[in-house]
């Protein structure tokens, strides 16, 4: 590799175009465009999923459907099929209706009673029935459904993602205050190899002793993805602070060049003073 320093016999410092041309810089250069390449290739990937080109048509969540056409036991439940009305039937599991706090009904604050619905050979979901303003008329409705058994149903109602699980306070570590069936698995009965929907569902219609639960329809979803077109904005500056990069490191190159062509000269002005001065 030939040395950038600047000999002696130079006249004049490079410009930053010649230090730009040499073959090191070019190669940098050559490597910058692929990166950029690549970031360019990313944001149009993000592009082309900012815009949804078939939207499910408005009220398509009001459209009652059957459980099994939206949703298998233990798949996610699609974005677009949040809160989606469906059907089902099977029966209620005996001793597995529980009690899940801080449910709010239109501003209130309550209690809901919560069901395991076999719909299936060795397959449940778990179903919130109804709201009660006090834990008193919760556990009333609790002990009616379980003096009833292991009653048929046909329920209707919107499917709902998981909450998640939350680690209860110390002061009650029987308390459940979300509403997650994976929570529920472990408090129900007869659940060896049970395939268990992961989203549940909110009964529209409640039991005796039971107050209907407000779920209203999700609000229609605008077909733009600003987070998408964000993300495609991010692609498009890296790209651009590749070739950012690449100028900034072959202009401080080109600077040191200059200092150093500059310091070799006022060398020279220092030896030729002290040799007129002889």
């Amino acid at each position: 590799m030939t040395n950038s320093a600047p000999s002696a016999e130079q006249e004049f410092p490079p410009t930053l175009r010649e230090v730009m041309l040499r073959g090191r810089w070019i190669g940098f250069l050559g490597l910058c465009l692929l990166v950029a390449g690549v970031f360019a290739w990313l944001g149009q990937w993000q592009l082309a999923r900012a815009v949804d080109i078939d939207p499910p048509p408005p009220g398509m969540t009001e459209q009652v459907r059957a459980l099994t056409d939206v949703v298998e036991p233990g798949q996610y439940l699609a974005e677009s099929s949040g809160g989606q009305r469906v059907r089902t039937s099977g029966t209620w599991v005996p001793d597995d209706f529980i009690v899940v706090s801080q449910r709010f009904n239109d501003g209130v604050e309550g209690y809901w009673v919560t069901g395991q619905l076999r719909v299936a050979e060795r397959t449940s979901i778990a179903v919130a029935l109804g709201w009660a303003p006090t834990l008193e008329q919760a556990d009333a409705a609790v002990a009616a459904l379980e003096r009833a058994g292991a009653a048929p149903a046909q329920i209707t109602g919107r499917l709902i993602d998981d909450e998640g699980v939350e680690v209860p306070p110390r002061s009650d570590l029987l308390e459940l205050s979300r509403m997650s069936p994976a929570a529920l698995l472990s408090r129900w009965h007869d659940v060896e190899q049970l395939n268990v929907y992961r989203p549940y569902l909110a009964s529209v219609q409640a039991p005796e002793g039971l107050v209907d639960i407000s779920s209203p329809a999700p609000e229609e979803r605008s077909p733009i993805h600003w987070l998408n077109i964000f993300y495609a904005a991010e692609w498009a500056v890296f790209a651009g602070f590749a070739f950012y990069l690449w100028y900034r490191l072959a202009k401080d190159a080109w600077e040191r060049e200059v200092e150093e062509f500059e310091d070799a000269g006022a060398e020279g002005g220092e030896d030729t003073a002290q040799a007129v001065q002889r």
